[in-house]
């Protein structure tokens, strides 16, 4: 342990390297050593670690004003990216509310729904639906609305009641001879089921990852679910809040990944693609319809942080957005995610100890097993997904791996979320350290 640090760290008893400079999808720390970041930290730094364009908007935005609290003022870079983000979105998401991260993105989401029935006087609707192996931040409310047992077993008794059905996880939970159409419809009427076990009068909204996220690692829903989702919400008139902080933003090759899925959501969250980690920022979008209820209701929407709306963290997303933007990089996106899928699919596709590979767009997955006929996890004290992000790390490589995969105890699987600008090169270089880490996490 380094004694020297006065930071908790995540895990004080392993000491960090210390980043110290960043040159495009490289992290290097204080010894000169690279990092190929695959994993953009967290699903954070979409555009790298070196965008200058993001740079000079930020210390722009702060030689005219870093900061005016959102009681007092609005400011020119939050408005215009407002603008942009509602004119984009899908549906009828034409409003935002600022915060700092996905976390209070989520917690937002939750606050608007709820106060969105109790202006309308249906101040009997109290529930919340989730899934289960999902991950929606690490407030209160937003633990209890997800579903990673490692995160909440500490809060257990402090978290808040809410209902979870299964997740649409088809390598997991789809029966034997089993369409993918099928599954998705017989997973999305677990919903209508908890419904009305709950009460319709009784429930508030459904939240869901559009793609799972680091919890199970880049679930992509099966043909049709999130359509029949859409259906039976609005045939009981529940809001449906679809959390894309991690996989939103052109993570999947779409601005908003829910476009993939056909649907439109009434409240929507994103945060790490927005800002790319330049500066925390992260965002609600809400349908006009949830506005119009609270401003022409009480009128004050009854929440906030003293960071809403913060000036240069809108300026330096509204940089990273244009930036997106004007480069193509969705598009790249699309093409350097077929290009990594089949370069997994090429190195791992029979590998004996990788069961499924999965995602969309630069946002991937693999699933590790011990047995790949039978799908038989690791033992879990073996802490695979662990071992792995070692020697990736000792390799040069940044991949976010996670264990619980299957059910929050079992499984292990490591995620790939790249910066937005890797070519051809980095995708075999990936595959190459990832390939050299598993059999060393393996061995171990």
């Amino acid at each position: 342990m380094d004694n020297r640090t006065h930071i908790l760290h995540r895990d004080p008893s392993h000491p960090l390297p210390v980043a110290v400079a960043g040159d495009g999808p490289y992290v290097i720390d204080s010894t000169g050593k690279r990092y190929l970041d695959a994993s953009g930290g967290a699903a954070v730094s979409c555009l790298g670690h070196s965008e200058r364009r993001v740079i000079a908007a930020i210390k722009a935005q702060l030689d005219r004003i870093p900061y005016a609290h959102s009681s007092f003022f609005t400011s020119e870079p939050a408005e215009e990216l407002a603008e942009f983000l509602t004119t984009r979105a899908p549906g009828d998401l034409g409003h935002v509310y600022y915060v700092s991260g996905g976390s209070e993105a989520n917690e937002t989401a939750l606050k608007l729904a709820r106060q969105y029935f109790w202006e309308k006087g249906e101040t009997a609707r109290r529930h919340f639906i989730a899934r289960r192996q999902s991950y929606h931040g690490n407030t209160i409310a937003t633990l209890s609305v997800g579903f990673n047992p490692g995160r909440r077993a500490v809060y257990e008794p402090i978290l808040l009641p809410v209902s979870h059905i299964a997740p649409c996880f088809a390598y997991r939970y789809a029966e034997p001879g089993e369409t993918p159409e099928a599954y998705g419809i017989r997973a999305a009427d677990e919903l209508e089921a908890e419904i009305l076990r709950l009460g319709p009068e009784t429930v508030i909204g459904f939240i869901a990852e559009t793609v799972g996220g680091a919890t199970a690692g880049a679930i992509t829903a099966a043909p049709g679910y999130f359509r029949r989702i859409r259906e039976i919400c609005d045939r009981y008139g529940i809001l449906l809040i679809l959390d894309e902080v991690m996989c939103g933003m052109g993570r999947t090759g779409r601005l908003f990944a829910c476009e993939d899925e056909g649907v439109a959501p009434d409240l929507l969250s994103c945060a790490k693609g927005l800002g790319a980690g330049y500066q925390p920022i992260g965002a609600c979008l809400m349908s006009d319809r949830i506005f119009e209820a609270i401003t022409t209701g009480s009128g004050t929407f009854q929440h906030g942080f003293t960071y809403v709306g913060h000036a240069t963290a809108c300026a330096g997303a509204l940089a990273v957005q244009k930036v997106i933007e004007e480069d193509g990089l969705l598009a790249h996106v699309r093409a350097m995610g077929a290009a990594l899928d089949t370069a997994l699919r090429a190195r791992f596709g029979d590998h004996p100890h990788v069961g499924d590979i999965r995602g969309r767009g630069l946002f991937r997955a693999i699933e590790l097993v011990e047995d790949r006929a039978g799908k038989t996890p690791f033992d879990p004290a073996r802490k695979v997904y662990a071992r792995l992000k070692e020697a990736a790390l000792a390799a040069g490589l940044m991949v976010y791996p996670g264990g619980g995969t299957i059910d929050g105890k079992r499984g292990d699987h490591v995620l790939m979320a790249p910066p937005y600008i890797i070519d051809e090169t980095h995708v075999a270089l990936i595959v190459e350290r990832l390939a050299g880490a598993l059999d060393m996490a393996i061995a171990g």
